[in-house]
C-alpha cells in the first residue's frame, strides 16, 4: 500500500518543509491545519485540534499510515500549555484511531526537554552540554513531556511506533509562525539597513561567544522521515541539528555580510529585540509601501521575544547526534547557508526588501 502522510500543522516552519519533502518523494499526502496552505500534491485538510469532534468528522475518510505532529499552542502559562498541547496530541490520535492504518507517529518537540519550559527556561540545574538523548526529563512541569506521555500511551494502545525529534531553533520560512528567529532576523537587518540603525547584536556574551547549533526545517523534515521509514529507529528519541556547530560572533558578521550592513561591535550587554522593534511596526508599514513587500503587518513575521529567549540564554547550548548517527541518518546542512537560503526565499516572496 502507498505509504500516506497525515501532516498535523501544515502550515507551520516544520509542517510545510515536511509537505513539501514528502510530495516530493511521492506520497500521498494530507496537511492538516487551522488554515493549510494550497500546495501541489498535498490535499489541504481544514480543522482546529482543539474541536475533538469536528476534527473527527475532517479526518473521518483518511486512512493515514504514517502521522507527523509538528504544531503546538503558546498558552499564557506552562500549565495551560501542558493542558492544550497535550489535548492536541490526544484529539490527533484520537481522531485517526478508527481508521486503524496508522503504522507511524513522528513527534516534533525541542531542546525545551533539556532546558525547562520558558517560565524556567535554561535556570536551575541543567544537563551538561552536549544535550544527549538518555538524559532524563528535568524535575519541573513541561508540555513536551505531556505530549510525548500521550504519544507512548497511544502507541501503547494501538500497536503503532513512534519517534521523538528534538530540533534546536529552526530556520524556515511560515508567515505568522510563532517561533521564526530566521524571518526575525531578517526584518530586523533590513529595518537596520534601511534606516542606518546600528546591527545590534541583542543577546548574552555568553551566546557571543560560546558554541552553539542550529536546526534547519529541511533537516528536520529529512530526520522525521527517515525515523519514520527505518524501523531500527522505531522507539526512539532523536536530537537533530544541522551537524556544524558556530559562535553568533561569527554567524552574526555572516548575516550582516548578506544585508550589506556592518555589523555593531558587540559590548557585552543585552539589548533585546522585543525592546530594539518595540516601535518598528509603523517603519515596516513604510518599508513595505516604500518597497512593494507583501506583508505590512510586521507581527506576522517576528517574534521577537523566542529570538530573544534564544540568544539571551546564560549558558552554552550545542546538541549531541550521536546517536542518529549510529542508526544511520547523515544528512547535514551548513547553518550559515540555511540562514542565507531563507533569506533568498523571503526576497524572493517580496517579504523583505
Amino acid at each position: 500500500m502507498k505509504n500516506q502522510a497525515l501532516v498535523v500543522g501544515s502550515s507551520g516552519i516544520i509542517g510545510s518543509a515536511m509537505t513539501q519533502l514528502l510530495a516530493n518523494e511521492g506520497w500521498s499526502v494530507a496537511g492538516l491545519a487551522r488554515r493549510p496552505n494550497e500546495e501541489a500534491n498535498v490535499t489541504a485538510v481544514s480543522a482546529d485540534l482543539l474541536d475533538p469532534e469536528k476534527l473527527k468528522a475532517a479526518l473521518k475518510d483518511m486512512h493515514p499510515t504514517h502521522v507527523f505532529l509538528t504544531t503546538w499552542a503558546r498558552q499564557a502559562t506552562e500549565a495551560e500549555n501542558i493542558r492544550v498541547n497535550a489535548e492536541m496530541v490526544r484529539n490527533v490520535l484520537e481522531a485517526v484511531r478508527p481508521s486503524g492504518s496508522v503504522k507511524h507517529v513522528a513527534l516534533s518537540t525541542g531542546l525545551k526537554h533539556y532546558l525547562g519550559p520558558f517560565e524556567a527556561y535554561g535556570k536551575g540545574a541543567l544537563p551538561q552540554t552536549p544535550f544527549r538523548e538518555e538524559q532524563g526529563r528535568l524535575d519541573v512541569p513541561n508540555f513536551y513531556y505531556a505530549q510525548e506521555d500521550e504519544l507512548f500511551a497511544a502507541s501503547e494502545r494501538d500497536g503503532f511506533t513512534w519517534s521523538v525529534h528534538r530540533p534546536h531553533t529552526i530556520t524556515g520560512v511560515a508567515v505568522g509562525n510563532a517561533m521564526n528567529m530566521a524571518t526575525t532576523l531578517a526584518v530586523y537587518a533590513s529595518v537596520c539597513r534601511v534606516t542606518g540603525r546600528p546591527f545590534r547584536f541583542p543577546g548574552s556574551e555568553v551566546q557571543w561567544n560560546s558554541l552553539t547549533d542550529m536546526t534547519d526545517a529541511a533537516q528536520l523534515a529529512r530526520h522525521m522521515l527517515w525515523a519514520s521509514t527505518t524501523p531500527d529507529a522505531a522507539n526512539e528519541a532523536f536530537n537533530v541539528v544541522n551537524g556544524d556547530v558556530f559562535r553568533w560572533k561569527w554567524m552574526w558578521a555572516r548575516i550582516a555580510e548578506w544585508f550589506e550592513i556592518e555589523p555593531a561591535e558587540f559590548d557585552g550587554t543585552l539589548a533585546p529585540l522585543e525592546q530594539q522593534m518595540a516601535d518598528d511596526a509603523e517603519v515596516w508599514q513604510s518599508m513595505a509601501k516604500q518597497f512593494g513587500l507583501a506583508e505590512a503587518d510586521i507581527h506576522k513575521l517576528i517574534s521577537p521575544w523566542h529570538t530573544d529567549a534564544d540568544l539571551g540564554r546564560p549558558i552554552e547550548v550545542v546538541t549531541d547526534m550521536s546517536k542518529s548517527r549510529k542508526f544511520g541518518f547523515l544528512d547535514y546542512q551548513p547553518s550559515d547557508e540555511a540562514f542565507f537560503d531563507v533569506f533568498d526565499r523571503l526576497r524572493a516572496g517580496k517579504l523583505i526588501p
